[in-house]
């Protein structure tokens, strides 16, 4: 089993690209339009084609706005791709790594949210990536889900890079205080994923990995005060320092609800695998510097 690769989906997203960068297993990374949720066949060729010994399913459908006008896609990605996978996983007798999203809550408990806590999914994307959850784990395989939120990385389309960028148009800045959560660096929920995978194989499966588990960095913010971080860790590298409003949810009105409090409690992960990721704050100073240097390449 150890000498054969682990399959990695969704091998162009900021989370595919940062468990590529990190990975020292051997490993295959696929995509779009070799691997497609959209086409079933693609998904039963690129399993049989690399025989894997683990898979990690970081594939999915994460527009959340857009989900609402494509509803059928967002299921397939989200939810009908990854129970033919999971199934596909079964029969081999291999296991299964799935991350989900902290949109399966309504941010209504006012704390933590708990692996065990009851789901309430406010819209398509929420919806589609819940019913994958459950049939991830309906399917009989070994899998594991890991819940995150917030990602963002140096590379891709995120939070960070959106308001990077328009601090280069404007001098003067809305951004939503009420909704409290935590930003995730994709390098660090990668690096997470991989440990895991490592001691999968190396120790091999046991019960205790089954099932649904957080993994965010650590402490909370709002988006507001993120994009306050951003540029706090910005301005120094010479990039200009927009003033920044709190507005409430109310005050920008999207598609879809967001839930206003989706904070995740990774207890179960830390006690389960040692494993911890660092706070946002360090993340966040971590990947607005290698973004800004990457914009100041030649």
């Amino acid at each position: 089993m150890t000498d054969r690769p682990i399959l990695i989906t969704g091998a162009t997203g900021q989370l595919g690209m940062a468990l590529a960068a990190q990975a020292t297993l051997p490993y295959r990374a696929v995509s779009r339009p070799d691997f497609d949720f959209e086409r079933p066949e693609t998904i039963a060729h690129c399993f049989a084609e690399t025989a894997p010994s683990l898979v990690i399913n970081a594939a999915a459908w994460t527009a959340v706005d857009a989900a609402e006008q494509h509803e059928a896609e967002a299921w397939r990605a989200n939810c009908d791709g990854p129970a033919q996978l999971a199934r596909l996983c079964r029969d081999a007798g291999i296991p299964l790594l799935h991350v989900s999203t902290d949109y399966v809550f309504d941010g209504a408990k006012g704390s933590p949210y708990l692996e065990s806590d009851p789901v309430a999914p406010l819209g398509v994307y929420g919806a589609s990536k819940e019913a994958g959850e459950r049939a991830v784990l309906a399917s009989g395989a070994e899998a594991m889900i890991l819940r995150t939120a917030w990602v963002f990385s140096a590379r891709g389309k995120n939070f960070a890079r959106t308001m990077i960028n328009a601090s280069r148009k404007t001098n003067a800045l809305r951004v939503v205080g009420d909704q409290r959560g935590t930003p995730t660096a994709a390098e660090d929920l990668a690096g997470a994923l991989l440990a895991i995978a490592t001691k999968i194989r190396t120790t091999g499966w046991q019960p205790a990995y089954q099932g649904i588990f957080h993994a965010t960095n650590a402490g909370d913010t709002t988006w507001h005060g993120f994009a306050e971080a951003i540029f706090d860790i910005a301005a120094p590298l010479g990039k200009s320092r927009p003033t920044v409003t709190a507005i409430t949810t109310a005050e920008w009105p999207t598609p879809v609800r967001r839930p206003a409090d989706s904070r995740l409690d990774n207890t179960r992960l830390a006690n389960t695998f040692g494993l911890r990721l660092p706070d946002w704050r360090d993340a966040t100073t971590r990947i607005v510097t290698a973004m800004l240097s990457a914009d100041a390449s030649p």
